[in-house]
């Protein structure tokens, strides 16, 4: 028991009260405790388990977020050495290796426990029971360790996992490539066994490109209870490929972006086509992923085939936003289901400002606001308001720090601008992400938005528009802010969160607890639990979700974080292919005509034909 306590006292939590209930206390005694009016929350510790670092905090702001009457988290069983970590009860399911599910991953609210509460003669709670018979709205688990739990004996193996094959276009460089990489990886940490395939490695010939025979193969002999697709239209402008992996067996695809609801773009934006029917009309047939207008109709009717069909694959969403969409885009009887995107969480992490700034050769006292993007001046990611509002702050004191590929760097027109291009390397990145006061997206067409979590978990907050999946990605008044689409908003909440250090603070270290718990590793492996469990992939009855000793290393207070990846996404250009792409671009803007697409094309063939 001293050791229990131990480990609640040193973390300092205020308006905490504590019971000590001796063994044998009996029934009376637990419910006279649990009839006093003086708390909201109660949190049972066993004698011998131990509070993980952070637990507390990140457990209350869940259910006060959510209003949830119950919230868990995951627990960490260890004897020499950590052994695995596992989940709550799910509802009927038995604990792994005979381990019994005794409550403490659980806060309880009062509500909870009064209406819920299972006691025995001894006055323990019960509480399996008391989770499962709660309603499924009522409870909510997070993804990062809340307990830790010595075992007499190593935990019983794991029952086998699925054999997944995580099916790309082009392979896991940009953003949803590197969003697909970090699914497969959660995935891998739960217990399953990964095959990554991708089906080409010509993007010049997607717009022609319906058939991959060397890829399908190796889909085939791996012979994967589940192919799990996205980030296709690299490869390919179909669905077509889809179609015939999903007749061999259950296919998911994952909506990065809602190429596959469209006749051929990622985002329509305002345009409405998507629901009446894209055709030859389409208002950006040249722009990326481009698709000759008359062929844009015969796609989106081939597309909306695939998804209709008996045999046709899951739509998996990253944001409610996007679930949204794609119970309105897609047809009727699509199955869809929400999900949350993987995030590396021991890399992406707050660190010692004052020394990344001068590592990074930053400014030490500037109020310093970051932005970031594959493409920073890409066409969906709003760069003209960006622009507008950066140079409303510009001052001395006030830097701007741009993280991605931007051939220009002078048409953002801000004087203290520092610009260290596209950061292929993950720890590299969270440095410079950590090393910021603010993040800001003027961006107004995000799925999800991965760039405000990554922010958010360095401890920084990010401003955003109120719209599409920033509205997942950014919690409004915890992680961050968002505001209304509309001339002005973003340069006027931007300059009061530049002048505002003690607000950008409170954000930062909320938006680093807040988005830890939903977008760990862990807590993306629960959402796919839950999918593949609703789906009849996994028995409900089969045990709990348990996952690997190395899936500790995601949390900054394991003794072996995991170290971030490399090669996240291309190289940079060469300044003669900088200097083309300005000009190309000062010419046809972001348009690729048809007649450059084929020459690219047949220029790849030749190429690759060549001896």
């Amino acid at each position: 028991m001293r050791v229990t306590v131990a480990s609640v006292i040193r973390q300092d939590y205020p308006e905490l009260k504590h019971d000590l209930l001796p063994p044998g206390c009996g029934r009376a005694t637990v419910e006279r405790m649990l009839a006093e009016p003086a708390f909201d929350y109660l949190l049972w510790l066993g004698a011998g388990d131990l509070l993980a670092p952070g637990a507390l905090t990140a457990l209350a702001l869940e259910a006060a977020l959510t209003g949830a009457a119950a919230v868990a988290g995951l627990r960490v069983l260890f004897a020499d050495a950590v052994r695995s970590l596992d989940v709550p009860a799910l509802a009927g399911a038995a604990a792994p290796g005979g381990i019994p599910f005794t409550g403490g991953e659980v806060l309880w609210s009062r509500y909870a426990l009064r209406a819920h509460a299972v006691l025995d003669a001894d006055g323990l709670p019960d509480a399996a029971t008391a989770w499962s018979t709660l309603p499924v709205s009522a409870r909510r688990r997070i993804g990062r360790p809340v307990l830790l739990q010595r075992v007499a004996e190593r935990p019983a193996a794991r029952l086998d996992g699925l054999s997944i094959v995580s099916l790309t276009g082009t392979g896991t460089q940009g953003g949803a490539g590197v969003a697909q990489r970090r699914l497969a990886e959660a995935l891998a940490l739960a217990g399953h066994r990964i095959a990554n395939v991708a089906l080409s490695g010509r993007p010049e010939a997607a717009e022609w490109s319906d058939t991959f025979p060397r890829a399908e193969a190796a889909v085939a002999a791996a012979a994967p209870d589940l192919v799990l697709a996205g980030n296709l239209h690299g490869a390919t402008r179909s669905l077509d490929v889809v179609e015939r992996l999903a007749r061999r067996g259950p296919l998911a695809l994952v909506l990065h972006d809602l190429f596959p609801l469209t006749g051929r773009c990622c985002h329509p934006r305002d345009c409405e086509r998507a629901a009446a029917g894209c055709d030859a009309a389409c208002p950006s047939p040249d722009e990326y992923p481009q698709l000759a207008p008359a062929r844009i109709a015969g796609m989106h009717g081939r597309k909306r085939a695939v998804l209709a069909s008996s045999s046709g694959p899951w739509l998996l969403a990253n944001s409610d936003w996007t679930l949204a969409r794609a119970q309105d885009l897609a047809p009727s009887g699509t199955a869809a289901e929400p999900i949350r995107l993987a995030f590396p969480t021991a890399v992406f992490r707050p660190d010692d400002r004052a020394a990344l700034r001068r590592r990074l050769g930053l400014p030490a006292d500037d109020v310093l606001i970051l932005v970031s993007a594959v493409i920073v001046d890409g066409p969906d990611k709003g760069f003209p308001d960006l622009r507008e509002a950066l140079r409303t702050v510009a001052r001395p004191g006030v830097g701007v720090v741009a993280i991605g590929r931007l051939d220009d760097p002078a048409r953002l027109g801000v004087p203290n601008l520092f610009a260290p291009g596209l950061v292929a390397d993950e720890e590299t990145l969270a440095a410079w992400y950590a090393a910021c006061d603010l993040h800001v997206t003027a961006s107004r067409h995000e799925t999800l938005g991965q760039t405000p979590i990554e922010a958010g978990l360095c401890g920084v907050p990010t401003l955003a528009y109120r719209t599409s999946g920033l509205t997942s990605s950014v919690i409004d008044g915890v992680s961050g802010r968002l505001v209304p689409v509309k001339p002005g908003a973003l340069a006027q909440a931007l300059g009061e969160l530049v002048d505002d250090a003690d607000a950008r603070a409170r954000l930062g270290a909320f938006a680093r607890i807040a988005l830890e718990s939903r977008y760990s590793p862990a807590a993306s492996a629960l959402s796919l639990d839950g999918v593949f469990r609703r789906r009849g992939l996994i028995d409900d009855d089969a045990a709990r979700l348990s996952f690997a000793p190395p899936m500790l290393g995601h949390f900054p207070f394991a003794a072996e974080p995991q170290r971030g990846a490399a090669g996240t996404v291309a190289a940079a250009s060469r300044p003669l292919v900088r200097w083309l792409r300005r000009a190309k671009q000062m010419v046809l803007g972001r348009r690729m005509p048809l007649f450059v697409r084929r020459c690219l094309y047949l220029a790849g063939t030749l190429r690759r034909s060549a001896p």
